[in-house]
């Protein structure tokens, strides 16, 4: 492995036939590989293929016997069912991949698009809010959304109800985003399922997961920092002070987006969360012209626009080492790492070690779930479930 393996310096060739989305769903959907472990293999063997072969070896390596990679039939299913509900796989270094959420630590490699992608192409608004909000919150989400939309935005959201809901209905016409927690083609909340079918007309509906994945409480928060990641800023209409929407504000904010609020009574609890993002900081939303007037103007159609960088060709693949040097060096990096998490730098740094020996017998200890890989490229010793509170 090697430095600079993320994404967003170097795209890594998408593939171009069925057999090569083929492998590459199959990898991501592989056990134990999350995201930074599929673009490490993938950079170190230069193909999904190859990543798919060399797995069971790097498992075993890690103390893993009969490993097996993601099945055929298990990939080829997703993709007849992508094919069914009329969605396309969108991988990472396509033109039509965002190339906003290269910002992200963990840039999907993989998204589901339903609908329209040319609502991709303009620049895009987040709005979110209170699932129950206030005639008044689901007004002034309308008006905003609508009048962004004329000034040539994409309105952005993750078709809850209340103020997500409101956004997406007003921007039917012109193309809204709703990002899902949950596969594409999973309409959740069932009060929204008539909403989710108009919004391909025009717009889209993305997701990460997998086809049929129905969506649980811990995929809200990844699918929150694709909302936050597609879009220039996320303006939040309506927050209790603990609420989802406030983890996408925050998200937004370690993404660099712009972060806006709408104030409001403050004995309304609804509005607990926006005035404290107003107190911290966040412009205060009145308009539309408020969002406008904090962001930097738009490129209009027809003006240049940066190309994306070049991939490098793949990296040669380290030295192989002894089981001796193997064993010694699982040891080390166990004995430096505990439930706190750690940089992967700053860990390779008290190892002494160059990243391209050090990053391989990451994977496998990740494989073995000896070590998990948290955002931000941090690290921790894996928690047995029995030991969590």
């Amino acid at each position: 492995m090697v430095e600079d393996t993320h994404p967003s310096t170097h795209p890594p060739l998408p593939p171009t036939t069925e057999d090569g989305r083929l492998s590459w769903l199959r990898l991501l959907r592989s056990r134990r590989v999350g995201i930074a472990t599929f673009y490490r293999l993938l950079t170190e063997h230069g193909s999904a293929t190859a990543a798919l072969a060399a797995l069971p070896e790097i498992a075993a390596a890690a103390g893993v016997e009969d490993y097996r990679p993601c099945p055929e039939r298990v990939a080829a299913a997703e993709l007849h069912a992508a094919r069914d509900c009329g969605a396309r796989m969108i991988a990472v270094g396509q033109v039509d991949y965002p190339p906003e959420l290269l910002d992200l630590d963990d840039p999907p490699p993989i998204i589901w698009a339903r609908g329209e992608t040319a609502a991709l192409a303009p620049p895009r608004i987040a709005i979110v809010g209170a699932r129950n909000a206030s005639s008044l919150g689901t007004r002034m989400a309308r008006a905003l959304a609508e009048d962004l939309a004329k000034e040539g935005y994409v309105i952005v959201s993750g078709l809850a109800r209340g103020i997500d809901a409101a956004a997406h209905a007003a921007t039917l016409d012109t193309g809204t985003i709703a990002v899902m927690a949950g596969g594409v083609d999973m309409l959740y909340p069932a009060e929204n399922a008539a909403l989710a079918e108009d919004i391909p007309r025009r717009g889209l509906r993305l997701s990460e997961q997998p086809m049929g994945l129905q969506p649980q409480a811990r995929h809200f928060p990844r699918r929150n920092r694709l909302v936050s990641g597609l879009a220039r800023a996320v303006v939040v209409v309506e927050a209790a002070g603990r609420s989802g929407s406030l983890i996408t504000a925050r998200t937004a904010l370690d993404q660099g987006r712009e972060v806006l609020a709408v104030p409001g009574h403050p004995m309304d609890g609804r509005s607990a969360g926006c005035n404290m993002l107003i107190r911290d900081g966040a412009h205060l939303v009145r308009s539309a012209a408020d969002v406008i007037e904090a962001l930097p103007p738009i490129d209009r159609p027809g003006e240049q626009s940066e190309l994306p960088l070049a991939p490098p060709p793949p990296a040669a693949p380290p030295a192989r080492r002894s089981l001796r040097e193997t064993a010694e060096l699982h040891s080390a990096i166990l004995s430096r790492l505990s439930p706190s998490p750690v940089a992967e730098d700053q860990l390779i740094r008290d190892l002494g070690g160059a990243p391209r020996e050090v990053a391989p017998v990451l994977v496998e200890l990740e494989l073995s779930g000896q070590v998990e890989r948290q955002a931000g490229g941090l690290l921790a010793l894996t928690v047995p479930a029995n030991r969590r509170a």
